[in-house]
């Protein structure tokens, strides 16, 4: 850039001679190294046009991604004011729930619970029962889940990676790092970025949104992301425009309350029964569980509270075919049609 300058400065192709006030470049042939002493006046002059392109390139796209948080920020709050708390994960244990995460690759969730069922009837939907069963036998178990061979080969592999690194502990697992346990979740086979984020979100109480295909559908339909842009990129700019989001909590009415701010926890109360009923489709809500009502940080809940309501945007309303956007709560927020 300070090159482009130098030229303007001195005209194509020519250099500013050896010894020029402030400059102590050297001249090689076509080349030149540059050196602009800054207190000189014109090295100032050049820092400061140069400073002003980086503010001219750089704000249109800062002004661009606050703009993407504005949106992703209403987005959170019409969802919530229109279906409340959804209660994800449905599970009550931590270890369920990440049987869960593999089991739901490439299937429909209630097949995903008639594998679980399985489990749960046979006593071994826990770590030392997953250990100790079986290869042959764990795959009819989880049979209805789909890819029954593969999927009970990789949970084997999570038990002896959680066996070998952290003696079976889930609380040294998640006392890791965010970034380092997400990279070793990654390097195991058949865990990919939701599936690893999934974990660390729902299962150890980390602050990391996680991005499905529903979320990408969505935003590509409202104009927030192209089909290019990667997963990691949306998962930021979720990360970032929530992070000071206040969590709303559902009163006793079931409807939405105003709800407390940064490190504080977030809980509620496990009540039995179906949640609320009230015509129409709530989202992607479940009953109430251990996990789902366990105490967690406010931003934790805020990512798990934003990835259900898009689950449930994604299952209603935003379908891959013929999308049904007139009772959407976000439907307010589409795109103009040129």
């Amino acid at each position: 850039m300070i090159a482009a300058r130098q030229t303007m400065f001195f005209g194509a192709g020519k250099l500013p001679p050896q010894g020029a006030q402030g400059y102590t470049g050297t001249h090689r042939g076509n080349q030149f190294a540059t050196g602009w002493k800054r207190e000189s006046p014109l090295g100032l002059l050049v820092l400061g046009f140069a400073a002003r392109i980086v503010t001219v390139v750089l704000e249109p796209a800062r002004a661009m991604n606050e703009t993407k948080h504005d949106a992703i920020r209403a987005y959170y709050h019409a969802l919530f004011s229109a279906w409340g708390r959804q209660h994800w994960w449905p599970a009550q244990s931590r270890f369920e729930m990440i049987v869960g995460a593999y089991l739901t690759q490439n299937t429909a969730w209630t097949n995903v619970e008639k594998a679980l069922a399985n489990l749960r009837g046979a006593r071994l939907l826990s770590i030392s029962g997953i250990r100790r069963t079986p290869q042959p036998k764990l795959e009819q178990l989880i049979r209805p889940a789909g890819y029954f061979r593969q999927k009970a080969q990789r949970l084997k592999t999570f038990v002896r990676f959680l066996d070998g690194r952290y003696s079976g502990s889930f609380e040294r697992m998640f006392a890791r790092p965010t970034g380092e346990l997400r990279d070793e979740l990654l390097a195991l086979n058949g865990v990919g970025p939701e599936t690893a984020d999934s974990i660390l979100l729902y299962a150890g109480n980390h602050p990391v949104f996680v991005v499905d295909a529903y979320t990408r559908r969505i935003l590509e339909r409202h104009g927030i992301v192209s089909s290019a842009t990667g997963y990691n990129e949306i998962r930021l700019l979720f990360e970032q425009a929530l992070v000071s989001t206040r969590l709303p909590k559902r009163g006793s009415d079931g409807a939405p309350s105003e709800g407390n701010q940064g490190n504080e926890t977030a809980s509620g109360s496990a009540e039995s029964g179906p949640a609320m009923t009230v015509a129409g489709p709530q989202g992607s809500g479940h009953r109430p569980s251990r996990l789902s009502t366990a105490e967690r940080t406010v931003l934790v809940q805020v990512f798990n509270e934003m990835h259900g309501l898009i689950v449930g945007v994604g299952k209603n309303h935003c379908l891959k075919s013929q999308p049904r956007c007139e009772q959407c709560p976000l439907q307010k927020f589409l795109p103009k049609a040129k």
